[in-house]
């Protein structure tokens, strides 16, 4: 194991040295490959010096016991070999398989399911829980398609979040969210429970996916607003239709026909992308989506009990209280949870592979 991680450490001073020197050429995209790349090894490479300088430590502790044989060096040596038993499972754990698409920015997809308005207004909730999450990371949400509920929320509503780790932190949210709650409408107190799908998506890069212009089927339309000015009067929102696969994608957020269409080929290329994944790597898919939870539109995999104040994640068996709190972006601790669990898996499949 010493060998590969001392490999990890040459690769990790190449990469910084090209990284500087497309600093200086302005290769954008191939600058921003290498640093995500980079990016990957800081924590292994950082355990790995910090292990090579506690061996460095422990070597030193054993001469002095030898020549004095004192317990405070005896002490010592038992210390610090603990602390390189500790760093090298650190190393294992950062050097775990890793989901290719971790890094990548995310299109995250948020639609009313059963409950009619009070669904629509729960999908609302769920856009402001996720944006308000990404700010307080220092990523930046952006809008691409909505369509408005009447009383408030939203029937459907597409968001962007860019920034390094952005799927890896919100790919666990896909599947279906329940809410249980009395409704502001609801006179007579009556609890209701209603529902919104969360799908998350890799965005895809120019290199990821090709698209033949011919097999696209544009449209163009009036973007829906909330009323008075805020309505469009020229034909901005962009309808995009991928005619051998049937995706069809829209948005309508953006001021311009041009930045709508941008928006909606970025949607296209993530659907066209996911397709391709579960495609070519359905065993290898089937085998992650076990580990965490198969995140189908169909799957239950939360649920929000407003009365109780209590959030529930069925996959985690865990609950969580102060749900304001939660509702308004502060979800790490979860979001941490079913990433640990992701990492407990691999591990356990690691071993298991080992073993055989």
């Amino acid at each position: 194991m010493e060998d590969q991680w001392a490999e990890l450490e040459l690769r990790y001073s190449e990469l910084e040295e090209k990284i500087a020197e497309l600093q200086i050429t302005r290769d954008v995209k191939e600058l921003r490959r290498l640093s995500r790349i980079r990016a990957r090894l800081d924590r292994p490479v950082k355990l790995y010096r910090d292990w090579k300088r506690v061996g460095n430590d422990i070597e030193g502790a054993r001469l002095l016991l030898e020549e004095q044989h004192d317990e405070e060096f005896a002490a010592e040596v038992a210390a610090l070999e603990a602390k390189r038993a500790e760093l090298e499972q650190e190393i294992t754990i950062a050097l775990l398989p890793r989901d290719e698409n971790d890094d990548k920015d995310v299109i995250i997809e948020i639609r009313a399911g059963t409950g009619g308005d009070e669904a629509a207004i729960f999908a609302g909730d769920l856009l402001r829980m996720y944006s308000r999450y990404a700010d307080s990371q220092g990523w930046k949400a952006e809008m691409i398609d909505t369509n408005l509920a009447e009383l408030g929320g939203y029937k459907e509503v597409v968001v962007s979040v860019h920034g390094l780790g952005a799927y890896s932190h919100f790919k666990h949210e896909s599947g279906v969210h329940r809410v249980q709650r009395v409704p502001q409408t609801e006179s007579s107190g009556r609890i209701h429970t209603s529902t919104a799908t969360v799908a998350v998506l890799p965005e895809a890069e120019d290199v990821d996916i090709e698209i033949n212009p011919q097999d696209l089927e544009i449209d163009t339309y009036r973007s829906s607003g909330a009323g008075g000015q805020n309505v469009q009067k020229n034909d901005t929102a962009v309808r995009i239709t991928h005619k051998p696969s049937g995706i069809v994608v829209s948005s309508q957020a953006q001021r311009s026909q041009g930045q709508n269409k941008a928006m909606a080929l970025r949607v296209l290329r993530a659907r066209l992308q996911e397709q391709a994944l579960l495609d070519a790597h359905a065993e290898v898919d089937a085998k992650r989506r076990k580990m965490v939870g198969t995140g189908e539109r169909g799957e239950k995999i939360r649920t929000y009990n407003v009365l109780q104040d209590r959030l529930t994640d069925h996959r985690l068996k865990r609950d969580w209280h102060g749900l304001a709190m939660i509702l308004n972006g502060d979800i790490g601790e979860i979001v941490e949870a079913l990433m640990s669990q992701e990492r407990e898996m691999l591990l356990q499949q690691v071993a298991e592979e080992a073993a055989m």
